[in-house]
């Protein structure tokens, strides 16, 4: 057993009781991770709770609610009951950076138990006590399901169902370039545990919001495409939210959709907050940016395929900024790439 996992074990096994937490607006990776791993510690007679920094999406609350798992939530504040003296460990998954974790640092900071990160992103800041971090998986769900079996976690449907989820959610239902030989293997005895896939893929894939389309179709339509069709640039103002009546969660999967035109490299969607603040953007890429490397240049990261970022100023300001700067880099300005 590598050192990693074994920490990650010693360090949750000696905890009477166990705080989980994952980045603000949580995907299916994080939210199904979370609930199995809950499931996974009672079954070791470890008693968790967990915390959300933003509302639970209606679209995969089904793992919380069919399992009757209780959630601490931030989105109006530090909740009254709760106390992280409680705790003997605070656990956070899918995510290692602060800019992930808003109005958590100064409490962790602070906390006396283990801080456990459990993650597979390859931007990190080193302030966990132990942490599991794993690039190479498809999801954070992906070394969970790891970990539960060198624990020895007895696996049940709803536990598989909660850890299928995390890697449907993460693998795009294993058609992005992070799907691996492993992680079907993996998946196959998630479903001979009693995942009922068709079931799943409903819930995913076939249970929108009528909103959601609305505010896809103003994404789409929003669309510039730049250095020879190979820059595929949306933009989401506050007004659009308003009119159409979505949430920021609607917009989940819209960043994918111009890489489907054959000339597109690289997909950019800059969204407005309803609330003041940053301007808010994803990338994502074939392959031939490193989306990370480009999100950390604004202190922002994530995978090498799938980033994230923020930029203070307005709408168009950050819209010239961040275009400019992709523009600038090899991939569109050197002649010999295109």
């Amino acid at each position: 057993m590598s050192d990693a996992y074994r920490s990650v074990i010693d360090a949750l096994s000696s905890c009477k009781r166990v705080l989980l937490t994952t980045h603000v607006r949580p995907d299916g990776d994080a939210l199904g991770t979370l609930a199995a791993t809950i499931m996974g510690l009672k079954k070791k007679n470890i008693p968790a709770d967990a915390l959300l920094l933003s509302h639970l999406p209606s679209k995969y609350a089904f793992v919380f609610t069919e399992n009757e798992i209780k959630h601490f939530d931030t989105e109006q504040g530090w909740p009254a009951n709760l106390d992280l003296a409680n705790y003997d460990a605070v656990l956070v998954m899918d995510t290692g950076t602060w800019s992930q974790l808003p109005g958590l640092k100064e409490k962790l900071l602070s906390f006396h138990g283990k801080k456990i990160v459990v993650d597979h992103h390859l931007t990190q800041e080193d302030w966990a006590d132990v942490k599991l971090v794993d690039t190479s998986a498809a999801a954070a769900g992906e070394i969970a399901t790891e970990l539960f079996e060198r624990w020895q976690v007895p696996m049940d449907s709803s536990i598989a169902t909660a850890l299928f989820l995390a890697l449907v959610s993460d693998t795009g239902w294993f058609q992005f370039s992070n799907t691996k030989p492993h992680t079907l293997r993996m998946a196959a005895d998630l479903i001979q545990a009693g995942v009922d896939t068709d079931r799943i893929y409903q819930l995913l894939y076939q249970n929108e919001r009528p909103q959601r389309l609305a505010i896809q179709t103003r994404g789409l339509q929003s669309m510039q495409l730049f250095a020879d069709g190979r820059l595929a640039v949306m933009t989401l103002s506050k007004n659009d939210f308003e009119e159409s009546q979505a949430s920021v969660n609607d917009t989940e999967a819209l960043i994918n959709i111009p890489l489907q035109i054959a000339t597109v490299q690289v997909s950019l969607l800059i969204t407005e907050p309803l609330q003041p603040g940053p301007i808010k953007m994803s990338l994502r890429s074939k392959g031939h940016l490193d989306c990370a490397a480009f999100a950390q240049s604004f202190g922002g990261g994530g995978h090498a395929r799938a980033a994230g970022l923020k930029v203070d100023g307005t709408l168009a300001n950050a819209h010239s900024e961040v275009t400019s700067a992709l523009l600038s880099t090899p991939l569109f300005s050197d002649p010999a790439q295109r």
